[in-house]
């Protein structure tokens, strides 16, 4: 009981950090935090969709297809930290003004806040769901740690952000995907140095 309530706040914790930092620092800006987040911040600009809804209809349609290689018990574990997340940027986007912090604050804020919140799930085998969803399989399968993966993928979509939004857009992400990858390595490092063990086998599909 004491494990599965660590386990919660952690996850709980890491959420609310990610949706922080995407609801203040970087919706704001359209700046993506992922690939999610980028298709996210795209239907926004096209359809006017609420990020929070899109980023969890994405996520939970992602999730559902990736039961079979992350195991059903970290799928369940990502879905609700997204549902978590999502309800935060619901929540913060309700009551706080968007543009209510300057860009050459909300790009270190957010990447910060972003790499450390995302670190913290995948320490307790869950991600932030979109791409990070196959970084986590690519860690779990070959153990390269999942801040590498996860900033060449998201490359496509900040590519048709710039296309599509500003060129500056993916420069600004770029440096945000920078700064958060490294942050989730240095904390998924920082965990498994101290626990002195990689995540349960329990994740792994059976």
């Amino acid at each position: 009981m004491k494990s599965l309530l660590v386990t919660a706040l952690w996850l709980t914790g890491g959420a609310v950090l990610q949706g922080t930092a995407m609801a203040l620092f970087l919706f704001p800006y359209d700046i993506p935090s992922g690939g999610a987040a980028g298709v996210t911040i795209l239907f926004h600009h096209w359809f006017s969709f609420p990020h929070e809804y899109t980023l969890w209809g994405l996520n939970a349609v992602m999730l559902a297809g990736a039961c079979r290689w992350i195991g059903v018990k970290s799928a369940l574990k990502t879905l609700y930290t997204v549902s978590a997340a999502s309800f935060s940027i619901f929540l913060l986007s309700s009551y706080v003004r968007f543009d209510s912090y300057p860009g050459m604050i909300s790009i270190p804020a957010g990447a910060l806040l972003f790499g450390l919140g995302v670190g913290l799930l995948y320490c307790k085998g869950a991600s932030s769901g979109g791409f990070a969803i196959l970084a986590h399989i690519i860690y779990r399968l070959s153990g390269v740690l999942p801040g590498r993966p996860l900033f060449w993928m998201n490359m496509s979509i900040f590519l048709l952000l710039a296309i599509v939004i500003d060129v500056w857009v993916f420069f600004v992400a770029l440096l945000t995907q920078w700064i958060s990858t490294s942050l989730i390595n240095v904390t998924v490092r920082t965990y498994e140095k101290s626990s002195k063990e990689k995540y349960n086998n329990d994740y792994l599909p059976t």
